[in-house]
């Protein structure tokens, strides 16, 4: 065995309570390294005749990428402690893992052994329950709908006239989502997150001048509220964007900086280098990125720290949302995002606070600052493989596999999957136009862990390329929607709430990554039902032969509602190019 490659970490994702009364191990090793392990388990305190007393469980192999094999074992401790190791097999060793190294034999001391000291309630990471079974609809406001010509911003265009710029304003606003709202809950969105409402100057508000304020062009704070209650009486969630990095450059308190320089009284609310205060050629100041435009903030000063906190706790408090998106999160101070958490959630404890972060955010899903990140190594990967054809299916299946290794289950089941964004070209853009392979993306992301978020406009076949091309006006005129394409999303949507395997509550795993072929299997099982998903990534149609599992059974083709026995010897499926089978058995 090469032991270098065999880690464990406890009280991490390696390591952790995924409820009061479970917790979830895990082991990494070499991949194709190791035949068998088995979690070897006790109480500290439990001793019989001078002996630690322990048991062995077996441990299943999750997954594997192109580098690792991850094994899980699932414990409940009857005491809430535990004192563990790892037993390990191959064809020709056996060794024991413990915290002191390892050993070829099993020591009998517990205090060698890696320790969970307590099983703490408090400890539990809990994001709120209802964001499982959510499906998202990303709604930028401008663009969406405009319900209300006499709010329209001044030199607002006629909808959809020409092709969105950097700076061009079409009316969008609260009243055009209220107007389409059975439009959402017919397709089966249950949460709408929307890029910011505030008081801002660009179409994109991002650039904030009054956090308590929404933008004029938006509607009004009653209209606001009604939308809420709208969303909330069809079963729909509403999340906020918030951008507590960094400010508009026309908000109050840096005016006054720029007014007043070094006697400004919100001076240290950002991080000036030095006086006078220059925004041209460069900002003396930490600004997003060098934009001088994006001043940041100092979240470690208590003043602004009061207020923002107050801004997180105000929009929950009155206006009764569910959820807070933030931006550039990864920028700002852990401790900040520990009192956002905290203030947010005494105002409503089942608040969803998802952080926009790009890489491995591990340090921040423990419990104390998100309840998810915005999933963007799952947007690479599937992007990557079905879109854009870069990678074939085993990088697919191995980059997804360590997506899912890379936090706790409980963390997984939250994660906001997206396709496509506001940041981003549309996918069916990126697809080259192939509606194909924007099926099964959607497939993907609609049969996998976590909770999927679906860019408006997506679903009819939109497409546009990187910002500003991709912030089209919303197609509203039914003979210009594809509706076949709204009919398979809708499809999607309505078999993920009514079988737990597909959605959101079934285990996940690849059966099979050929590239040769180009196609992936991968099977969810929840309870009794197991579901496989085949996916022919290839313009070839495609014969492939079913897993042994399946024989004897009666399965179910769901997607075509078809029902047969397995009794061949052999079963296999034919799939067109670009095409995919769903078989529950």
């Amino acid at each position: 065995m090469l032991k270098e490659a065999i880690y464990h970490r406890p009280k991490n994702n390696f390591a952790y309570a995924y409820n009061e009364s479970t917790l979830h191990i895990r082991l990494q090793t070499k991949k194709d390294d190791v035949e068998k392990v088995e979690l070897i388990h006790g109480d500290p305190y439990v001793w019989e005749d001078g002996q630690w007393v322990s048991s062995k469980k077996p441990m299943e192999k999750t997954g594997s990428d192109e580098l690792f094999d991850y094994w899980l074992a699932e414990v409940s401790p009857e005491f809430r402690r535990l004192r563990y190791g790892f037993s390990l097999s191959s064809n020709d060793e056996n060794l024991t893992f413990i915290e002191k190294g390892f050993y070829k034999e099993e020591p009998k001391d517990c205090g060698l052994y890696f320790c969970f000291p307590f099983l703490n309630n408090a400890d539990v990471f809990r994001a709120p329950e209802w964001a499982k079974d959510t499906v998202w609809y990303q709604i930028f406001p401008e663009r969406f709908g405009n319900g209300n010509k006499a709010n329209d911003p001044e030199g607002a265009l006629p909808w959809g006239s020409t092709e969105p710029t950097t700076t061009n304003l079409f009316g969008g606003d609260f009243e055009g989502v209220i107007e389409h709202i059975d439009y959402l809950v017919d397709l089966g969105i249950t949460g709408i997150y929307f890029t910011p409402i505030f008081k801002a100057r660009s179409n994109h508000k991002y650039d904030t001048i009054d956090y308590m304020e929404i933008d004029p062009q938006f509607g009004d704070k009653e209209t606001f509220k009604k939308l809420v209650e709208v969303c909330h009486e069809r079963g729909i969630k509403v999340m906020l964007d918030a951008v507590f990095n960094h400010s508009g450059y026309y908000w109050a308190p840096f005016q006054d900086v720029l007014k007043n320089g070094e006697a400004s009284k919100y001076k240290d609310w950002f991080h000036i280098w030095d006086y006078p205060v220059q925004t041209k050629p460069k900002p003396n100041y930490d600004a997003f990125a060098f934009v001088s435009d994006m001043p940041k903030l100092n979240t470690e000063n208590q003043e602004l720290k009061d207020y923002l906190l107050e801004v997180g706790r105000y929009w929950v408090r009155e206006f009764n949302i569910d959820g807070w998106r933030l931006d550039v999160a990864n920028e700002v101070d852990h401790q900040f995002w520990r009192d956002f958490r905290k203030a947010v959630k005494s105002e409503k404890e089942d608040v969803y606070i998802l952080g926009e972060i790009w890489h491995d955010s591990m340090p921040w899903l423990q419990g104390d600052q998100f309840d998810a990140v915005m999933n963007y190594p799952f947007t690479t990967a599937t992007l990557d493989y079905l879109a854009k054809s870069k990678t074939k299916a085993q990088d697919f299946a191995n980059s997804i596999t360590k997506v899912l290794n890379s936090y706790p289950v409980n963390v997984n089941e939250v994660a906001f999957n997206l396709l496509g964004s506001h940041d981003t070209p549309r996918i069916l853009t990126i697809c080259e136009e192939d509606k194909n392979k924007l099926k099964l993306l959607f497939l993907f992301q609609l049969s996998f862990i976590g909770a999927p978020c679906i860019y408006y406009g997506d679903e009819i076949s939109m497409t546009g390329d990187q910002d500003p091309g991709c912030r089209k006006c919303m197609v509203w005129e039914k003979d210009k929607q594809d509706q076949d394409m709204f009919g398979f999303v809708q499809k999607l949507i309505k078999l993920r709430k009514e079988r737990p395997a597909f959605g959101n509550h079934g285990s996940i795993r690849f059966v099979e990554a050929n590239n040769e072929t180009n196609h992936v299997m991968y099977e969810k099982t929840s309870g009794e039902e197991t579901i496989l998903f085949i996916v022919n990534n290839s313009d070839q149609e495609l014969v492939v032969t079913l897993p042994e599992g399946i024989k004897g059974k009666v399965i179910q083709d769901i997607w075509n509602e078809k029902e047969f026995a397995a009794e061949a010897d052999t079963l296999q499926a034919k799939l067109p190019a670009y095409g995919f089978q769903i078989i529950s058995y």
